[in-house]
């Protein structure tokens, strides 16, 4: 039997990957969760990784490109990445940033 969890985000550390980039992680056995609080024009370069990934705005406003085209996405706005598409992202204005990603991510463990 697998472990049950609870967890409480405002009881979890917040770490700064890159400048204006904060995130909390949960993680599961088949999936990574990230709640991320992104400063308004900070920036994550474009890459790529094997995972699919879902992209939801809780709150304001997140330019993403996806494999060269620009998408604004705005509170309720959801787009999924698959695994291995090149993308990249910027905050219009101080957003919250859910973002799903499986399998789990081993390296943000």
């Amino acid at each position: 039997m697998k472990a049950f969890q609870k967890l409480d985000l405002g009881d979890m550390e917040e770490k700064e990957l890159r400048p204006g980039l904060h995130v909390r992680f949960v993680h599961s056995d088949n999936a990574t969760l990230a709640y991320w609080r992104i400063e308004e024009g900070a920036s994550l370069p474009a890459h790529s990784h094997p995972h699919e990934q879902i992209v939801n705005v809780l709150s304001g406003e997140l330019a993403l490109t996806v494999d060269g085209s620009e998408h604004r996405l705005k509170e309720g706005g959801v787009v999924v990445v698959p695994g291995d598409v090149e993308h990249a992202a910027q905050a219009v204005e101080e957003c919250r940033v859910l973002d799903v990603f499986t399998p789990v991510r081993e390296d943000y463990r």
